[in-house]
């Protein structure tokens, strides 16, 4: 199985490092301000790590707030165990 992956990462490099070859060509970029020009294929690059780097920060926002959630609701649980465990331990007294 690891073999596997290793082969599918070497894959996966070797159609990166042709498709860097195949878009060396350069690009302008339009800033606000300025232009520059840089190869397609490192722009493609930049773009695509900003989105890696942007969607790790959405996921880690949304991880932390569901975790937050679960810690006041196992705080809860815990509460109504015990308010079980005292009800349970309270004698039935009959009014007969």
């Amino acid at each position: 199985m690891r073999f596997i992956k290793l082969i599918l990462l070497l894959i996966i490099i070797a159609i990166g490092i042709t498709f860097a070859c195949l878009n060396a060509d350069p690009v302008t970029i339009n800033y606000y301000f300025s232009t520059n020009q840089m190869p397609l294929a490192f722009l493609l690059v930049i773009a695509f790590a900003v989105g890696v780097i942007l969607g790790l920060l959405i996921a880690s926002y949304y991880t932390l707030k569901v975790r937050g959630q679960n810690m006041r609701l196992q705080k809860r649980i815990k509460l109504a165990e015990k308010e079980v465990a005292n009800l349970r331990s309270i004698p039935l007294k009959d009014s007969h």
